[in-house]
């Protein structure tokens, strides 16, 4: 026979443990410094510019047929 498992206990330990990995990654999410709030935000803005610089214009154009 195999082991007898409490299964209350169990879904309430996986949903501590969801909690928990929730909420470490709100501190990590939330707990920054205005500074480095805007550096991430800068690089993002960069990255982005970036992208749409390398955007092909012939491509929003669409299929050109006969």
């Amino acid at each position: 026979m195999g082991d007898v498992i409490n299964l209350n206990r169990y879904r309430k330990a996986k949903a501590r443990a969801e909690k928990e990995q929730k909420a470490e990654a709100n501190r990590a999410r939330h707990a920054r410094t205005r500074a480095e709030k805007q550096t991430v935000q800068r690089e993002l803005d960069r990255q982005s510019a970036e992208l749409d610089g390398k955007r092909l214009d012939s491509a929003e154009d669409g299929p050109q047929g006969p």
